[in-house]
């Protein structure tokens, strides 16, 4: 679809070129701020996480201190365990939309250089973020260089980090309350393991398909010619 589609059915184009890519660049601007604000946020959120696990911590290994290790300490540690992972949870919700927000900024911005480049056909060999708005231009874009694997840019992610972080939360507190029920150790051990390594599996074969539910229901205006995938 061409940008000049969207004008009267006869006469001269009203709009010139100039104007255009002046309304074009606009759009891109609020785009480019409102990624950058949601990216601002979701680091916030990590790090008050980050800030409050810590401090809770801390506040169980003082009232462990206090009291002995008594039967209100485990009590404490319980509670703080089940807040610290709520928190947790709520975090990574977050940074879960946010990864799609940032997405979805990512190929609008492709889209909008598809427009420049259909404005001045010139300047397409001087843009090294990709000017397709499909699944295969957002990886150009991410990574401009195109030689990092998938496996290595989710690795790498504020998705995997909470995720990791929340599975190995989830297993202390899995072992903890198996512990309280008269479990031995060795079991709790490894039944806490257990929950936190599924934790993590399921998490990320949730984000997979939400990621791949996204491009099957996308319809990309202009998609990366054949061959340059």
């Amino acid at each position: 679809m061409s940008i000049r589609d969207e004008g009267p059915a006869a006469g001269p184009d009203p709009v010139p070129p100039s104007v255009r890519a002046q309304l074009l660049a606009t759009e891109h601007w609020g785009l480019l701020a409102s990624r950058s604000t949601a990216q601002g946020e979701v680091l916030t959120r990590i790090s008050m996480f980050l800030t409050f696990t810590s401090a809770g911590l801390v506040s169980v290994a003082l009232v462990g201190q206090a009291t002995g290790f008594s039967g209100a300490f485990v009590l404490l540690a319980v509670v703080v365990l089940f807040i610290v992972v709520g928190m947790g949870l709520l975090t990574q919700v977050r940074v879960m939309n946010v990864a799609h927000e940032d997405l979805m900024y990512v190929t609008a911005m492709n889209r909008l250089r598809a427009a420049y480049v259909e404005l001045d056909p010139g300047v397409a060999p001087y843009l090294m973020a990709a000017h397709h708005d499909d699944e295969a231009g957002s990886r150009q874009t991410y990574y401009f260089f195109g030689n990092r694997s998938s496996l290595g840019h989710v690795a790498g992610s504020s998705m995997i980090f909470m995720t990791t972080a929340n599975a190995a939360l989830i297993a202390i507190l899995a072992g903890l309350l198996l512990s309280l029920s008269g479990a031995g150790t060795v079991a709790a051990v490894l039944v806490g393991a257990a929950c936190g390594l599924s934790f993590l599996a399921a998490s990320a074969m949730g984000g997979y398909r939400s990621y791949r539910d996204v491009w099957t229901r996308f319809q990309p205006l202009s998609p990366t010619p054949p061959g340059r995938e």
